[in-house]
């Protein structure tokens, strides 16, 4: 599973950066077959019928709960026997209700092949082209059912792109939520209250003695930056949404809190969607320079594995959030999507900061005949016997399973609703 690196030259910009976007409370996108076929985006939506949430019933081997910052489901996440645990990540999968049939085989391939005790999926779960409520039902179900299929516990985030059907389809990520959380291995917990976003929570996994040895965080980075903010437009800034000082200050006083709780600080791992600017920092070595010998001190510095084909896209602000992470010294990697064609990790000033390429084959990928070639997964290894509990990230790519790469758009129809949720 090795990683390449590329030089440390500017890539290109990214090829949906100019598509338009609002702020959390409004969008507009356009489904992947819409902008591969420049066909319309179909009728207005209808009134979303309301998803409820059902109590999660504990999985097989054990796999139980999530502890959220309201605590409101508690089922029990566990280290294995051994004291061993594995996370997937999936980033990406980005698809209507007629999804990529390769995204699904490589979900099944990553999740037989590692067995994963938890799976994140970290945003951009679904995208624009689901018509009516029962088109996004289906979308979501489809990168539902390989963790369903094998009873693996399961949790998301969300993107930018989540909410591109909101507009046709009346379906917004608060419904999202609760339509994933009524799936038996969904082990997401109840948002927290008065926070910017939805899905802001936390994930406690107890080691062998019962008690808490490693976290997840997962939080919200938004959809896309205002038009405006105080009279003054944002030509020229990034697009992007970013973490909210809510949200920062919700990680940091529940961090603290958990520390007294347990007294120890937690080890734990941080999902977010859309990166910081910190991650273009330590690439480059650097807050200012550009240059092939900027990124090769921030090689030799933060020990960078992987590759960079696009440049950063964070928002417009920096949040603090890793400021406060840092501070905090709980969290030993934050991990994002967005960004399809970087798959880099490195070490910043004692934080791993990552990419996990993307899963999805129907969106924008490497260009031309290699627009396949980085579609994957990351691979977290945890051992509680192991100081900081993380050992190890690695990627995994659809090429080791021997998957179609052929740059093509190989849909297929949606995977049947479970009964309670047509």
């Amino acid at each position: 599973m090795t990683e390449h690196q590329s030089d440390g030259s500017e890539p290109t910009t990214r090829p949906d950066q100019s598509a338009a976007g609002q702020m959390r409370d409004g969008t507009s996108g356009v489904g992947r077959r819409t902008f591969m076929t420049l066909t319309g985006l179909g009728a207005a939506g209808t009134a979303v019928a309301g998803a409820t949430s059902a109590a999660a019933a504990p999985a097989p081997g054990g796999a139980a709960s999530a502890v959220s910052a309201s605590r409101g489901r508690e089922p029990s996440l566990r280290f294995r026997k051994d004291g061993t645990y594995t996370i997937v990540q999936f980033n990406d999968t980005q698809d209507d209700e007629k999804i990529d049939r390769r995204t699904l085989e490589l979900m099944r391939a990553v999740l037989d092949d590692e067995r994963p005790d938890l799976v994140i999926l970290n945003g951009d779960n679904i995208t624009g082209g689901c018509d009516t409520p029962l088109e996004m039902r289906q979308a979501m179900n489809n990168v539902a059912q390989p963790m369903e299929e094998r009873g693996v516990p399961w949790a998301i985030t969300f993107g930018n792109h989540d909410e591109d059907s909101t507009p046709s389809s009346g379906v917004d990520e608060a419904q999202m939520l609760a339509f994933y959380r009524s799936y038996r291995h969904n082990v997401n917990g109840p948002t927290a209250k008065g926070v910017t976003g939805q899905g802001n929570s936390h994930l406690l996994i107890d080691g062998t003695n019962g008690r808490p040895a490693f976290n997840v965080w997962l939080l919200d980075s938004g959809r896309y930056a205002p038009s405006a903010i105080d009279g003054q437009n944002l030509t020229g800034y990034p697009t992007w949404d970013w973490v909210r000082m809510d949200q920062v200050d919700w990680y940091y006083r529940t961090s603290v809190e958990l520390e007294r709780r347990y007294r120890r600080a937690i080890p734990s791992l941080m999902f977010i969607h859309i990166p910081l600017w910190e991650y273009r920092f330590m690439w480059f070595g650097s807050v200012d320079g550009r240059t092939a010998a900027d990124h090769e001190r921030g090689v030799a510095r933060h020990g960078i594995v992987g590759e960079r084909n696009e440049e950063e896209c964070p928002g417009p602000f920096n949040s603090g959030l890793f400021a406060a992470v840092q501070h905090r010294g709980d969290v030993k990697g934050i991990f994002c999507g967005h960004d399809h064609v970087n798959t880099y990790a490195g070490n910043y000033y004692g934080v791993m900061l990552g990419y996990a390429g993307n899963t999805g084959f129907g969106t924008y990928g490497l260009s031309g005949a290699e627009r396949n070639r980085l579609r994957g997964a990351r691979v977290y290894r945890l051992d509680e016997s192991v100081d900081g509990v993380l050992v190890d990230t690695t990627m995994r790519f659809a090429s080791e399973f021997g998957i179609d790469l052929t740059a093509d758009d190989q849909w297929t129809e949606p995977l049947p609703l479970p009964a309670a949720r047509g």
